[in-house]
């Protein structure tokens, strides 16, 4: 478990990005502020300094909700949903706000049934979970298998440099549920 990452000098400043974050559910203990943390410096990491991403923490139920509604999903929950807007690099209008680059949408009863044959961890399981939605959020997928090794090798790399090492090795088992 990675309480505090490790620091990567390449990373800009957490605070370059804007995470609005939201812990709508309660069935597994988190701490939201340290979550957005990690999420501002994944995304600074990609490139979104003087963005603004939405992390939201839901139920099962909910995040079923939006898998049906926006992936024409069976209705079952899944661990994580991005939602992309803005561009990466996308500029903010005058003093408006800063561009949205997405919503992550994480359900933690799942994560944490899954991240024992998974990452490993609960803690692991959240870390991977948000950096692959951010990846989705910044363009990327793994709809074809050299996108998969490409965003699975973004994986590995954003969670070295901002987590630590997983207890588990999760590109072994099926891969994470496809995000819109």
């Amino acid at each position: 478990m990675a309480d505090d990452p490790p620091a990567d000098p390449s990373v800009d400043a957490p605070a370059a990005v804007h995470v609005l974050v939201a812990d709508d559910q309660h069935d597994v203990e988190l701490d939201p502020d340290r979550w957005a943390g990690f999420a501002a410096r994944v995304v600074a990491a990609l490139g979104g300094s003087g963005m603004e991403v939405s992390l939201s923490f839901v139920p099962a139920e909910e995040i079923a909700t939006l898998k049906a509604e926006h992936l024409d999903g069976d209705g079952a929950p899944t661990d994580v949903l991005a939602f992309p807007m803005d561009e990466i690099g996308a500029a903010a209008a005058g003093d408006g706000p800063p561009p949205l680059l997405g919503d992550i949408v994480v359900c933690p009863a799942v994560a944490a049934a899954q991240a024992p044959t998974h990452a490993g961890s609960l803690d692991d399981e959240l870390a991977l979970l948000i950096v692959h939605a951010a990846l989705h959020l910044a363009g990327h997928d793994h709809a074809e298998p050299t996108e998969q090794a490409a965003m699975q090798a973004e994986e590995r790399r954003l969670l070295a440099a901002l987590h630590g090492p997983l207890a588990a090795d999760p590109w072994q088992s099926a891969h994470l549920e496809e995000a819109p």
